[in-house]
């Protein structure tokens, strides 16, 4: 008997989540794209306690189609928090998250739900910068496909690990958009502790729980990149509380050699970025000497984190070569994915 697929016969309502944290200057685009999507029945936008007028942005955003909700979180708990308020309060059968600093190109979910069999899926992702943004032409942009692909838990994994010398591509990047029964069935929702790879750790352990994700071959989500992007800031804790997670994703993995090894590999380099990030703060604080002294009871590790502040500043200096695999490009444009 021939399956069919829950994306074809349940109703094609989308619930756009939107966490949202100083974003005054960018919120109002986001939702707006979101509400020009005929799919999307939902918008959420939970305010993170914003310290600039980002709630007003956003509901100066409402096109009076009453699909507009603004909700605030009562004090500051990061994005996971946010997102989890919206998808306990929203009722749409499909659940996407849209950064606030970010948005979607007409046609987006008319794309993702002609693809079949899936439980989360995601397309590829444009980045621009704020210019580019103002002027970006969705024909070049769809000029761009990939092969599509089902991920598994193990090439997830592998996918999400960053390497020195070429360009960040990691999957963990992507923007899904999930099947709320899949969630609700596994009782699957954002780690509330985590405020760096949130998305990486949930698709882990979606994937690990059975979930069928597809990588769609069209891009219709535009990633804008800003140099004070709470995304680029990597505090210990955060990065400790990653650590943690992955000790658990390990411990909780099903018996497969290459998901444990991919695992094991993030996982060491998730302690090699601790371990430089906490190197960094100390020696700040007390000075080189001292913070080296502190971390001497790792001296493999220690020699890696030294081998990488070198080659920072070297490369900062024009000393050391940038990363040898260009980022893939078409019509000038950067992509996460290419083939």
């Amino acid at each position: 008997m021939k399956r069919t697929d829950a994306a074809m016969t349940e109703p094609q309502k989308v619930c756009v989540i939107i966490a949202a944290y100083n974003a005054a200057a960018t919120i109002g685009r986001a939702i707006q794209s979101a509400l020009a999507e005929p799919e999307v029945a939902e918008v959420f936008v939970i305010d993170d306690c914003s310290t600039d007028t980002t709630v007003n942005a956003a509901r100066t955003a409402d096109d009076g189609t009453h699909r507009l909700t603004v909700a605030s979180l009562e004090k500051n708990s990061g994005p996971s928090a946010a997102r989890n308020l919206a998808i306990a309060r929203s009722r749409s059968p499909f659940i996407a998250v849209l950064d606030s600093d970010d948005f979607f190109l007409p046609g987006r979910f008319t794309a993702l739900f002609a693809e079949p069999d899936w439980d989360i899926i995601a397309d590829n992702i444009v980045f621009v910068d704020e210019r580019a943004a103002m002027a970006i032409d969705p024909v070049a942009v769809a000029t761009h496909k990939i092969t599509p692909r089902q991920l598994t838990a193990a090439t997830f994994v592998e996918g999400c690990i960053t390497y020195a010398d070429r360009y960040k591509g990691e999957l963990g990047f992507l923007k899904a958009v999930f099947r709320r029964a899949f969630l609700d069935k596994h009782d699957l929702r954002y780690s509330e502790n985590l405020r760096l790879a949130e998305d990486y750790e949930l698709y882990a352990r979606a994937l690990m729980l059975g979930a069928r994700f597809t990588v769609a071959p069209d891009c219709y989500y535009v990633a804008v990149e800003r140099e004070d992007s709470l995304s680029a800031v990597h505090t210990v804790r955060d990065l400790t509380n990653l650590e943690q997670a992955d000790r658990m994703l390990i411990a909780s993995a099903p018996a497969s050699a290459d998901l444990n090894f991919q695992l094991k590999r993030h996982y060491a380099q998730i302690i090699g970025k601790q371990r430089h990030r906490a190197l960094l703060d100390r020696k700040h604080d007390v000075g080189i000497l001292k913070a080296l002294s502190e971390q001497a009871d790792h001296p493999f590790q220690l020699g890696k984190t030294m081998l990488a502040i070198s080659r920072d500043k070297l490369r900062a200096a024009a000393l050391w070569p940038t990363p040898t695999a260009p980022p893939p490009r078409k019509n000038g444009l950067r992509f996460l994915l290419s083939d």
